[in-house]
């Protein structure tokens, strides 16, 4: 059930591509959501928290040609992301949509 819809951040989608090796980015750390776009043909998984952060398989996984919202911690500024053949995510901070 989604309370309130998705309300993005302007300006703040980053655009990734993730590899065999984890990878990180920063994300605004006082953003409730994260918005997660795989426009890509091969799964990812991505990781949030708070500094150095390193995803693996264990990780959520994002599918290929899909998105999801994920709520995120006060603080949290990173998100770490891998994809065992290459992909294509879009990250977007902002709040709501869960």
């Amino acid at each position: 059930m989604i309370n309130r819809a998705f309300n993005p951040h302007r300006g703040a989608n980053q655009v990734t591509t993730p590899g065999a090796a984890s990878a990180s980015i920063s994300i605004d750390p006082v953003a409730k959501s994260v918005r997660l776009v795989n426009s890509g043909a091969n799964i990812c998984h991505v990781r949030v928290g708070t500094g150095a952060q390193t995803a693996t398989t264990a990780d959520l996984p994002v599918l290929p040609l899909s998105s999801v919202i994920i709520t995120k911690g006060d603080g949290e500024d990173t998100l770490a992301h891998i994809s065992a053949a290459g992909t294509t995510l879009h990250v977007q901070t902002g709040e709501g949509g869960i």
